[in-house]
């Protein structure tokens, strides 16, 4: 994009036009509760917190999740400061191509759509096994995973369709349901003053506790657990002041998200106590119901009834998820067609200004990712979810490395912001961060997949393949559109 274009999306007028998504339709609550759910706060919880403690540094997990939220609060000043002078729905691909040049740029945007739409894969997985779990212990229904994971395709593609304050409205039921209950224990824990061995403060906070055991493990699924969060960005076009409210949504959801995060898992593992909480998260696992050492404390509060409720809750946090992703996936295809990187048909909008035309691609999108799982017979859980959720982790944080990058090369070259902290610093350090969290996520990519080496190895590769090829694709659909610009 040149700066014209990038000067009309910061200002556009209030009513819509041909190509623009729908200004002034989100504040900064909207777009906070599109990116709680991209982060599917029960999901993180129940799904990594006891892989984490059972195989990561134990009673320490918490500290992790402050490392992680200090390394994506880095990255997220010059994020931000990026954001100010580019609005636009193509957030990485653009701020990547404003430093380090149109192609790069172009490549990257196949790489976020890739991990976009593997995590939305993953997530559709996972939710439709737990759903046709639920379906057939309630109501002695049982179908196959696929029918549910189908069904709901057609749902979301319904509400992406209706339009982003009805998604809002949607994701902000199911957010602060899985919210409420989770901070409810934790304050509740917090202020009877913890387990059977206190609150074992320094168990999880202290320098030692931290680094005990594999804390790169920790941190690995720390990190995964925040995925999302630079959807703020995506919703620019359409948020009310985007310079204001797109700033203030980033900041809010990464402190957000990061107490969160620190504060349940604390308090989970002070419910066991510290002492045998890494023994309870294991036996868990081993068992095959990881999700037990989340559920159990919290039943022994709250009473049975939660158990019948969590699993509930587990199934919307995914349907949230996948919502969010979707959009967020659609926003991207819509952005590349009005850039001209793809058919000019994506930008096609309907009646209430959604992507209609981006959003059944991506909804064909998940069903070519997940109908062949489903064809194979494969297990969901152990392979769809495992798989896509690494593979996704893994191209998400390339992707926030080349936008910190490019951060720092834009305002060396743009002098736009003054600000050193803002536009050098800040961005270096989160690179570094975020370079480390990398190289912890390719030394433990088998753990995070939960698969075979050769199975880790394919994943992997895919990664610079799907950058090589959207960077193949970018000089070609150049030379083509050069070519016919005469």
């Amino acid at each position: 994009m040149d700066s014209q274009t990038v000067s009309r999306h910061a200002t556009e007028p209030d009513a819509p036009t041909a190509g623009t998504l729908k200004p002034n339709a989100l504040g900064v609550l909207g777009i906070l509760f599109f990116v709680l759910s991209a982060q599917a706060p029960l999901t993180g919880i129940a799904g990594a917190a006891p892989i984490a403690v059972a195989l990561g540094n134990g009673p320490g997990v918490p500290a992790a999740y402050l490392v992680a939220g200090l390394v994506i609060l880095l990255f997220s000043v010059g994020f931000v400061a990026m954001g100010r002078h580019v609005v636009d729905a193509g957030a990485f691909y653009t701020y990547i191509g404003k430093g380090l040049g149109r192609t790069t740029g172009t490549g990257s945007a196949g790489l976020a759509l890739f991990a976009y739409c593997t995590i939305q894969a993953a997530m559709y997985g996972l939710y439709g096994a737990i759903v046709s779990g639920l379906v057939a212990t309630h109501t002695g229904l049982d179908l196959p995973w696929w029918v549910w994971t189908l069904a709901t395709m057609a749902v979301v593609q319904a509400l992406g369709a209706a339009g982003v304050e009805m998604g809002a409205k949607v994701l902000a039921v199911f957010v602060l349901a899985e919210f409420s209950i989770l901070s409810v224990f934790a304050l509740v824990t917090l202020f009877k003053g913890g387990g059977p061995e206190g609150l074992g403060l320094a168990d999880s906070f202290s320098p030692s506790a931290a680094l005990d055991g594999a804390p790169g493990v920790a941190v690995m699924f720390a990190v995964a657990s925040m995925f999302g969060f630079e959807a703020t960005a995506i919703y620019g076009e359409e948020a009310r002041e985007p310079r204001k409210t797109v700033p203030r949504a980033t900041y809010l959801a990464v402190v957000v998200v990061t107490g969160f995060f620190a504060l349940v898992s604390w308090m989970l593992i002070s419910s066991y106590g510290a002492s045998e909480a890494t023994a309870a998260a294991g036996k868990a696992l081993e068992s095959g119901d990881g999700a037990g050492f989340v559920f159990a404390p919290i039943a022994a509060d709250f009473g049975g009834w939660v158990g019948d409720v969590l699993p509930v809750l587990l199934a919307t946090s995914l349907f949230a998820g996948i919502l969010t992703f979707h959009n967020s996936a659609n926003r991207y295809l819509f952005s590349l067609g009005r850039d001209r990187l793809l058919p000019l048909r994506l930008c096609r909008l309907n009646r209430r200004h959604a992507p209609w035309t981006a959003g059944c691609v991506q909804t064909v999108l998940a069903v070519l990712l997940v109908v062949p799982f489903a064809l194979a017979g494969k297990d969901p859980v152990l392979t769809l979810f495992s798989w896509f959720s690494g593979v996704a982790v893994l191209a998400m944080m390339l992707l926030y490395l080349l936008t910190s990058v490019s951060v720092v090369v834009f305002f060396r070259r743009a002098r736009l912001d003054a600000r050193l902290w803002n536009t050098l610093i800040a961005p270096a350090l989160g690179a570094l961060g975020i370079a480390g969290a990398i190289w912890l996520i390719l030394a433990n990519f088998t753990t995070l997949i939960g698969g075979e080496r050769t199975t880790a190895l394919w994943l992997t590769l895919s990664v610079p393949v799907v950058m090589a090829l959207g960077l193949v694709a970018a000089r070609v659909r150049g030379r083509a559109v050069a070519a016919a610009d005469g």
